[in-house]
């Protein structure tokens, strides 16, 4: 079909054609006109996604996720915020409300649940581009009641997200108290059983009881090994074959003193003897002297010898005393390095207990004040005010688009009528139908005589 035929066809059914148009674009107007109008009334929220957390001072990854504003639209429509926008504004307490919700649903279901999706269905959330602020509209036929639902989606976005936030800590919170009160079970438990060694072992100090009992340790081994150098230095000299040759004895003042004087009288013998002769009384009575001394001689070493003996005796005995009391001592300091690591255990336990405590009251006490922060990134950067003019029905623009689909319906009214009735509006019909050559054009007779009268009259 060429482009003339398609204007032959529209200028013979143009009655229909323009019916088509004007039915169309009255049928649009009248529609746009019986519509009740529609007001939307818009709030904008500012999400800070660059300030750090309030209590703990980091700044959350989460924030910064490419996903992040769209999380945040998707939390604007959900029904937990619907919910509680229902929940604000007591919807759900009208009378009014209430028996529209009986005609709808013959009382089935939750009536909160059919408020939540009827003001969902006239939500729009839209973030603005490059920036984190968040437009919430709402559309109602009451310009006060539009701005009073799109105020409370906005104060219910940022209770939600609070509480969403809030949740997890609270959770933490819940947990680490439980963690704190067994950790300090535990303490107390560690603590007890510390204190209980102690007072059943008398322990004041181990260390300080430790070095002394080693220390008196060291001395008795001392004292062993001296006393026992004693003693063998006395067997020696007890088992000596001549009792003169022992040191006591040859060092004796007293055993000198006699030898010194014994030497003496038997000088004195000798030359009273080579004087006088043996039996002179004087030389009898210095042998005399001289046995007297000889045997004080004999019972001066015999007592150095009994004082060796006993001395030996002595030292045996001493050094019995002190073995017992060495090997006394030993377990003493092995009882008390024994009570020493289980008291360094038991402190160990008590050192891990204290620490795991202070570590859960630390992260209790932080989960606390996380659960009970009312600070949120979110703030209303502009509430919603009723509108004053309303954004629905375009009267203007529903005109204009009924005249372009009026158009096009118009159109295909046309075409529609000739394909089902087709008439002959032109040589190229004549030639599309009967597909053969066209060899003239007859003019009709009308014209004929047209022209005859323009040549008359010239």
């Amino acid at each position: 079909m060429s482009f003339n035929q398609f204007l032959l066809i529209l200028r013979a059914r143009y009655i229909a054609a323009l019916g088509a148009l004007l039915l169309t674009v009255a049928a649009v107007t009248g529609y746009s006109l019986w519509l009740p109008k529609q007001y939307s009334a818009a709030a904008a929220v500012v999400v800070d996604v660059k300030s750090p957390d309030p209590v703990t001072g980091m700044m959350l990854q989460g924030l910064m996720a490419p996903g992040y504003m769209a999380t945040q639209i998707d939390i604007i429509n959900s029904d937990r915020t619907a919910l509680s926008v229902v929940k604000s504004l007591k919807l759900d307490e009208s009378r009014a409300i209430q028996q529209m919700w009986s005609d709808a649903t013959q009382g089935t279901g939750q009536l909160t649940d059919w408020l939540s999706a009827l003001l969902q269905k006239n939500l729009d959330v839209k973030p603005s581009r490059e920036s984190n602020v968040i437009s919430i509209n709402y559309t109602a036929t009451d310009p006060v009641f539009a701005a009073t639902v799109a105020n409370a989606f906005a104060k219910a976005y940022i209770d939600v997200n609070l509480d969403l936030r809030l949740a997890p800590a609270r959770q933490y919170a819940a947990f680490f108290a439980e963690q704190t009160k067994s950790a300090r079970e535990e303490l107390e438990k560690a603590q007890t059983a510390l204190s209980n060694y102690q007072q059943k072992n008398g322990i004041v100090s181990a260390d300080d009881r430790l070095d002394y009992e080693t220390v008196k340790l060291n001395e008795t081994s001392s004292q062993l090994t001296g006393v026992q150098a004693q003693t063998t230095d006395s067997q020696s000299k007890r088992q000596s074959s001549k009792a003169d040759t022992v040191a006591e004895v040859m060092q004796s003042p007293m055993v000198i003193g006699l030898k010194t004087d014994i030497a003496r009288l038997e000088a004195k013998i000798t030359e009273s003897s080579g004087n006088l002769g043996r039996n002179h009384p004087q030389t009898l009575r210095t042998e005399g002297e001289l046995a007297t001394l000889k045997a004080q001689l004999e019972l001066e070493t015999r007592k150095i010898t009994s004082a060796i003996e006993t001395s030996y005796q002595v030292g045996k005995q001493r050094e019995q005393e002190l073995h017992n009391a060495l090997s006394s001592q030993k377990g003493r300091v092995m009882t008390l390095n024994k009570q020493r690591d289980e008291l360094t255990v038991l402190r160990r336990e008590l050192d891990s207990a204290q620490r795991l405590f202070d570590s859960m009251s630390a992260r209790a006490s932080q989960s606390n004040i996380e659960s009970q922060a009312n600070q949120t990134n979110i703030a209303v950067l502009n509430p919603a005010i009723a509108p004053t003019k309303p954004s629905a029905p375009r009267v203007l623009l529903n005109v204009l688009v009924s005249i372009f689909l009026g158009s096009l319906l118009a159109i295909g009214l046309a075409l529609a009528l000739e394909l089902r009735s087709r008439r002959v509006r032109s040589v190229e019909d004549i030639a599309d139908a009967l597909a053969v050559p066209l060899l003239g054009e007859v003019s009709s007779a009308a014209s004929v005589m047209k022209l005859a009268l323009a040549g008359g009259r010239a």
